[in-house]
């Protein structure tokens, strides 16, 4: 049976947070990639704190799974985009809400700005269905 695998080298340092080191994609998967998912509500509006924003981004990325017939099992990889501290505490909670194990490979960085002056987060996911 294919399936996405994930690991974590032995030979190298464990990851410093919740996702895996590797994810390796068998031959013949199709490819899904979103656009960024970020922190607006059903309305389109975005709101000032970050906690907030990140609530809205995951519930967001949910349903562009659902959308695509996916679920957490298909995320190869997450980028993710900050434009101040991420409150890990928080975030690993709702990470965890999406993720039960097998994390994907994770990619995190700050920046000074997003594509909307009032966005704080941006989660783009890459996912493979075999």
């Amino acid at each position: 049976m294919r399936k996405i695998s994930r690991k974590n080298p032995n030979n190298m340092p464990e990851p410093v947070g919740d996702y895996s080191h590797v994810t390796r994609v068998p031959a013949g998967a199709s490819l899904v990639v979103t656009s960024g998912q970020i922190g607006t509500d059903k309305n389109g509006n975005v709101p000032k704190g970050l906690k907030d924003q990140v609530q809205n981004t995951f519930t967001n990325i949910t349903k562009t799974l659902e959308s695509e017939g996916l679920s957490q099992d298909n995320i190869i990889k997450v980028n993710i985009w900050a434009t101040e501290e991420i409150d890990w505490s928080y975030f690993d909670l709702k990470w965890n809400e999406l993720f039960k194990k097998d994390y994907p490979s994770m990619t995190i960085a700050y920046v000074t700005a997003l594509g909307l002056p009032e966005l704080k987060i941006e989660i783009e996911l890459w996912c493979a269905e075999v």
